[in-house]
């Protein structure tokens, strides 16, 4: 792919085009559903520079690092993925799959053996990492609800709202790794205040 211009004042009018060239409102549930993707991958970006950034152990800092990386890949996939009808889709494009959900489910199951249960609701924080972690959580549970809209009136990938939903999980438990690998405390949530 090569991109020689970023404005194409296509835009200008509220209409887009979708990977297939079909014009539809910029506010069009689709571009809701990938939009929501994108904003999460931002966040998840913002992650791996505060991540660098941070006085985590080396290793854990690689191994998270590395863990996003592929996250920030498979969510610009399904972003591609949720801009292009089924119909329009490309042989050999790439998908988020069974073996990505299973991929996030085994990184949760790692993680949350090194944590004790949880015996009360946290609150985000615990840092600038594990905050920007638990705010994807929660921008990745609107990029799910809007696949949910999305997949009530058009066909879309059947394992999309599956891995968004198990990706909000690993968000949470990352926070919570993450937060106890650099030492930061959980605050958890007080049910008298």
């Amino acid at each position: 792919m090569r991109i020689t211009k970023v404005y194409t004042r296509t835009g200008d009018t509220g209409q887009t085009r979708l990977v297939g060239g079909q014009r539809v409102s910029k506010d069009d549930v689709r571009i809701e559903a990938y939009g929501t993707s994108d904003e999460l991958n931002c966040i998840l970006g913002i992650v791996r520079v505060e991540l660098e950034r941070s006085q985590a152990p080396s290793d854990e800092r690689t191994q998270l690092d590395d863990q996003l990386h592929a996250i920030q890949n498979d969510l610009f996939n399904l972003g591609s993925d949720l801009a292009t009808r089924t119909e329009d889709r490309w042989e050999g494009q790439r998908l988020v799959s069974a073996e990505d959900v299973l991929r996030l489910e085994q990184e949760i199951d790692a993680m949350n053996e090194r944590l004790a249960p949880l015996k009360e609701f946290i609150l985000p924080g615990g840092g600038p990492v594990s905050a920007f972690l638990h705010q994807g959580r929660t921008v990745c549970r609107r990029a799910e609800r809007r696949c949910i809209t999305l997949a009530r009136g058009e066909d879309i990938n059947d394992q999309a709202i599956k891995y968004l939903n198990r990706l909000s999980d690993w968000l949470f438990v990352a926070g919570r790794w993450v937060a106890q690998a650099m030492g930061e405390p959980e605050v958890q949530w007080d049910r008298t205040r």
